[in-house]
């Protein structure tokens, strides 16, 4: 709790401006098109999600203001007094797919992609608005720790926007810390000819079990960890529900957990009997393989035997090696206490851009529009990525999102302890012999 206050109070030291929360109206944007292009640091936007100074409350999405009612014809006629190219740093290559089609939709407007790695949208963003000279209205991408979050919301280099008429149709939870484009997550791979009968794991704690004569019972196959900020939040969030994870294992096993993990060596304080240190040291302790390539991940289960079966943690798209190459491979699902956080592609607006209005008629347009309909987000519909508005039909993945136990990302708590998961994670894979 200290920490997560800690977090807090420094992120509002870094505010230099805040404006109260809620539903409080802050002044409407102009429309002149007139963009910052001096050597001076951008305005910090006035909105900001995470904490009030004035009430010392926290505070959360979806936040509404004045853009939230806008229409996407009356957003439309602001555009075009803008500056009428409208600039996209983007982590997904599909989103060029975008601009054709919106361009002939809103003729007049000018959409420019630049596919871009996660850093690189979120350092360039970082500098124009350091630098004053910003060229980015629109930034897509992922968080999966609370970086974005507290880094760039609550340094005013993004701000937020929840269309109102769209956000009507997308569970609150999915709203907390940002605006989505879609959800995925990764899932733990069983071979389907060595498990006919379904998934052998149905715990978390199960997929770490060792035989009787001491040995591991799965080959574990995996991405390497401690370089994979989404997995190691999964664990930060095990942590943070240890009472969960304890609970799990008595239902598994029959008795309580017997914590083994020794806490010292570190700088920081390791709590103490918390069953989601105790998984993730037990975890660390595990044999394992660490392959960079998801393709490869799911091969080697599909290589595996009933003799010496194997899992592989690996993202939800590669199930479609299941068809296109014949792997004998499916997800493990309902895992519990969970089976994973859902990771959440998100639409940010730029503060101080250029086309302020643009920016969000072109959210609300990738992000199907007022009535799902608009054509948006047909790039992004592939099996591994759920829409997570309940009137746009999933037509590609085998299960709806509800069926698979995962649950959203609660970045708030995981931020306060991410750089400790980090660390455990470090220094005890580095003990295992």
């Amino acid at each position: 709790m200290k920490k997560k206050l800690l977090a807090l109070l420094l992120a509002a030291v870094m505010i230099l401006s805040l404006a109260a929360c809620g539903e409080k109206k802050t002044e409407q944007p102009s429309a002149s098109g007139e963009g910052t292009s001096t050597e001076e640091p951008a305005a910090e936007s006035s909105l900001h999600l995470g904490y009030d100074p004035e009430t010392g409350e926290e505070f959360y999405g979806p936040y509404y203001d004045e853009w939230s009612d806008m229409t996407d014809d009356e957003l439309y006629k602001m555009a075009l007094e803008e500056d009428v190219t409208i600039n996209i740093y983007a982590t997904s290559s599909k989103m060029l797919k975008a601009e054709e089609p919106f361009e002939e939709k809103y003729p007049g407007l000018d959409i420019v992609v630049s596919d871009l790695d996660s850093d690189e949208v979120l350092n360039k963003a970082q500098i124009e608005n350091e630098t004053g000279n910003i060229t980015a209205d629109v930034l897509q991408t992922k968080d999966v720790n609370g970086s974005v979050f507290y880094e760039y919301y609550n340094r005013g280099i993004i701000e937020p926007f929840y269309p109102r008429d769209i956000c009507a149709h997308i569970d609150e939870g999915n709203l907390k810390y940002s605006y989505p484009l879609y959800a995925s997550q990764a899932f733990w791979y069983y071979n389907t000819e060595a498990f006919p009968d379904g998934q052998p794991i149905t715990s978390w704690w199960q997929i770490i079990e060792k035989n009787d004569d001491g040995s591991q019972k799965y080959q574990l196959f995996t991405k390497e960890i401690g370089q994979e900020s989404a997995y190691l939040s999964l664990f930060a969030s095990f942590i943070n529900n240890a009472d969960e994870m304890a609970e799990d294992y008595k239902n598994i096993y029959g008795k309580d957990l017997e914590y083994t993990y020794d806490p010292s060596g570190f700088a920081f304080t390791v709590p103490e009997n918390n069953a989601g240190v105790e998984y993730l040291w037990r975890f660390t302790q595990a044999e394992m393989t660490f392959i960079g390539d998801g393709d490869e991940l799911v091969l080697a289960v599909h290589n595996s035997t009933k003799d010496k079966p194997a899992l592989a943690l690996a993202s939800a798209g590669k199930i479609e090696n299941q068809e296109e190459s014949g792997y004998n491979i499916a997800w493990c699902i309902n895992l519990t206490p969970y089976t994973a956080l859902l990771n959440t592609e998100s639409m940010f607006a730029v503060a101080g851009c250029n086309s302020p209005a643009g920016a969000r008629l072109f959210i609300r347009y990738i992000t199907g529009g007022a009535d799902g309909e608009s054509g948006g987000l047909k790039p992004f519909t592939k099996v591994g990525n759920w829409p997570l508005r309940d009137d746009v039909e999933d037509k590609k993945n085998p299960a709806k999102l509800s069926e698979l136990g995962a649950r959203p990302n609660d970045i708030d708590a995981i931020y306060a302890i991410y750089p400790d998961v980090q660390d455990m994670w470090t220094y005890w894979r580095n003990l295992k012999k």
